[in-house]
């Protein structure tokens, strides 16, 4: 039976890819920093739930230790939102630990005990974001961005070792990481579950990267093909270009303080 040990598994996409490899029968082990969160989310799943802050290396150590994982899902992310001259110095440091540098230390920690043994599989969660900028999203695209570079240069290291390592991309999804902003002028958000879907397919047939939507697959590698003045239509056709910039702050306050505290 696989043992799939996730970060940020108490809530939203976690949560969700939780759930549904519970019930494929795997073993799961959620970790996440709101420990009281996760415990809940255990006891609805029957899964081991372990507190676990992705910035700290002996917090991670004991959670891998703990679960010893044939899969990690890195998943835990944060995503402050709005004018790049207002987020603050602490909102971006703060970004960029959870969502690279929390990323890279469970994929090293994980490869330290996976490649030894030749075998294991390591999902991290990317967006679409870290492909296709977006006004208002700075901090969060240069962060996914980043995640989208590892995970595909740790892949190429790590060929043919019997190890995988795997991008996630998914658009929209109805989490709390978008309170307060809507969806795209005639698209639909994914729900949690759908994204849940794609990584029980890759851990089950693995692939460097998936989109989620599979559908957006074939935009996303044409559009770095694109001139800048077609993707600019396509953004103001779709309001990408005044989506995280014109949103409802009181909305979002539940969540922005919960990703500061």
């Amino acid at each position: 039976m696989t043992t799939v040990a996730i970060t940020g598994a108490a809530r939203g996409i976690g949560l969700a890819t939780a759930r549904a490899l519970r019930a494929r029968g795997a073993t799961v082990v959620i970790g996440d920093v709101d420990a009281a969160a996760a415990e809940a989310a255990g006891a609805e799943l029957g899964a081991k739930a372990l507190p676990l802050d992705v910035t700290d290396r002996a917090s991670f150590t004991a959670f891998l230790d703990a679960a010893a994982p044939d899969v990690l899902v890195n998943n835990a992310g944060i995503m402050p939102i709005g004018p790049v001259t207002a987020e603050s110095d602490a909102d971006a440091r703060r970004c960029l630990d959870v969502n690279v540098h929390g990323v890279m230390l469970g994929t090293k920690l994980a490869l330290d005990r996976m490649l030894p043994r030749g075998r294991g599989h390591v999902v991290n969660i990317a967006s679409l974001a870290g492909v296709l900028p977006t006004p208002g999203l700075a901090l969060y695209n240069a962060s996914k961005a980043a995640v989208v570079a590892f995970t595909e240069a740790t892949r190429l290291e790590v060929l043919d070792s019997g190890v995988h390592v795997s991008a996630v991309l998914p658009s929209f999804t109805n989490t709390e990481l978008v309170a307060g902003t809507r969806s795209p002028k005639g698209q639909r958000n994914n729900d949690p579950a759908e994204v849940a879907a794609a990584v029980v397919a890759l851990i089950a047939r693995p692939r460097p990267q998936v989109v989620v939507p599979a559908k957006l697959t074939a935009q996303v590698r044409l559009g770095a093909l694109f001139p800048d003045r077609l993707k600019r239509a396509v953004a103001r056709r779709y309001g990408l270009d005044t989506l995280f910039l014109d949103y409802d702050p009181s909305a979002r306050q539940a969540y922005n303080t919960r990703i500061r505290d």
